[in-house]
């Protein structure tokens, strides 16, 4: 079973929103800080934001007042809306646990477009 699928992704229009979806495959879920990480093509995977298991945030300077991160505990779910999107968003978005990551966690991640 994966331990993680990311969904939710696709392309839309510079000022446009996304909301991401990163299903967890079991309970473990809901005991670890988690985060979003982003890789653009040529460019090194990023964080882009972590919540905690009782759901204290943090974001990348990058995304701040603009991402939200959030979690559904009960249905072992993490969610990013993205708003004000910008072209330097274009990036595979990836959830795992925050630091440490867990190798084995890496999904194929979801494709996000911004684009005119």
């Amino acid at each position: 079973q994966v331990p993680l699928v990311e969904s939710g992704g696709g392309l839309v229009q510079p000022g446009g929103s996304l909301r991401l979806s990163c299903a967890a495959s079991g309970i473990w879920f809901r005991i670890y800080a988690m985060a979003w990480y982003r890789q653009a093509p040529g460019k090194q995977r990023e964080l882009v934001a972590t919540i905690t298991r009782t759901g204290s945030t943090n974001y990348a300077d990058s995304v701040k007042g603009r991402f939200t991160i959030s979690r559904d505990n009960a249905k072992n779910i993490m969610y990013l809306q993205m708003n004000s999107l910008k072209p330097e968003d274009t990036a595979v978005y990836y959830c795992n646990r925050d630091s440490p990551v867990v190798e084995a966690y890496w999904g194929q991640g979801t494709q996000v477009t911004v684009s005119s």
